[in-house]
């Protein structure tokens, strides 16, 4: 009995006790909620690590959020950097999306197998086939063209209308260009490559190494300034450089593109070459359903025609808009962007030993 006695008055005790702390765990709470009501508040989110720079992407993500409840939470880098680090973070990784300009980059970070393949038939049927992975681990969600620019008062000695054009003996001195180092001249060769063999592809870069007007230099928008003024008689640059000095408020930049005779190559033949910005959803992704829908917006006619506009590229669908809008319709190369990145190590060798610096 007295046993029984003290075991009751300590469990009355210990009920009393685990009441009390029970009621002030449920105030922390309330006071808790009171400041911070994300913090205990279960909440969706998709992270996304982002080589793009632009104020419209906030806009993007914005209304993605009003759409769907999804936060987006966006970490913003160098393409090499953010996917070294995903690399690095390995199945710790927050990173759901990873959004990256250039083929040759998206097949890099495929290479080191930090994207999972994406089963989605809205992409399927929005994407075009030549502008995604075969396997669906990245997505092409806008593109540029690598155009050929010649100084308008000055012309051109021969009728330039193709890559190829650019080896021609008769634009000697008169040709240049940026480091064959550079991904988008690599991503150019590669297509090279690809459409007429190694041994050709090499043929065309010594032509146009004889051909340069300066050890190349610079990046495209210094290109198009040369070739403006007069430096240089010819060069290629992307599509999105030619957007910027259009849809600039700087007079002077306005005068480079009036200076500029801009022809989109090979118009008769394969098309012109055609580079892409893109995303993939990681392969350790937290959040990978949010991640799959947000890639999906993305290809939305909304978030299409921002996501072009923010860094004056193509739509891959809708009708294009901005500043580029005012260069013309052209004809693309249609094989896969994968192949960008697939023969990069191919192209690396050919610029070497053509001597492109």
């Amino acid at each position: 009995m007295k046993e029984t006695l003290i075991l009751a008055i300590c469990q009355h005790g210990f009920e009393r006790r685990f009441t009390l702390l029970g009621r002030l765990a449920a105030l922390l709470t309330l006071t808790l909620a009171s400041i911070w009501p994300s913090a205990l508040v279960a909440q969706e989110v998709v992270n996304v690590y982002s080589a793009r720079h632009y104020d419209t992407d906030m806009a993007l993500y914005e209304e993605f959020t009003r759409q769907t409840g999804i936060e987006v939470n966006l970490i913003e880098g160098g393409s090499d950097a953010l996917i070294e680090r995903i690399v690095n973070e390995g199945e710790f990784t927050q990173a759901d999306m990873l959004i990256t300009v250039d083929a040759g980059r998206l097949w890099r970070a495929s290479e080191k197998a930090i994207f999972q393949s994406v089963a989605s038939e809205l992409l399927n049927q929005r994407v075009p086939a030549n502008l995604k992975d075969p396997d669906g681990l990245w997505f092409g969600l806008s593109k540029r063209v690598r155009a050929i620019a010649y100084n308008k008062a000055a012309g051109v000695p021969i009728d330039v209308a193709r890559y190829e054009d650019l080896a021609n003996p008769a634009l000697t001195g008169s040709v240049c260009m940026r480091s064959s180092s550079n991904i988008y001249n690599l991503s150019l060769m590669s297509s090279i490559i690809e459409a007429a063999g190694e041994a050709a592809a090499e043929a065309w870069a010594s032509g146009v190494v004889k051909n340069f007007g300066r050890a190349p230099q610079g990046n495209d928008t210094a290109q198009l300034r040369a070739v403006a003024s007069g430096e240089c008689g010819i060069t290629v640059a992307n599509t999105y450089y030619l957007g910027r000095l259009i849809g600039s408020a700087d007079p002077k930049d306005n005068a480079i593109t009036d200076a500029l005779t801009v022809v989109f190559p090979n118009q008769d033949d394969r098309g012109a070459h055609v580079n892409i910005s893109g995303a993939g959803v990681t392969r350790y992704a937290p959040n990978k359903d949010n991640a799959i829908k947000f890639l999906e917006y993305l290809t939305s006619d909304f978030a299409q025609k921002l996501f072009a506009e923010g860094n004056n590229e193509y739509p891959i669908v809708g009708a294009t808009s901005g500043p580029v809008a005012s260069l013309g319709d052209f004809t693309e190369d249609t094989i896969n962007a994968a192949v960008l990145g697939e023969r990069q190590a191919e192209a690396v060798r050919v610029f070497d030993r053509a001597g492109w610096q």
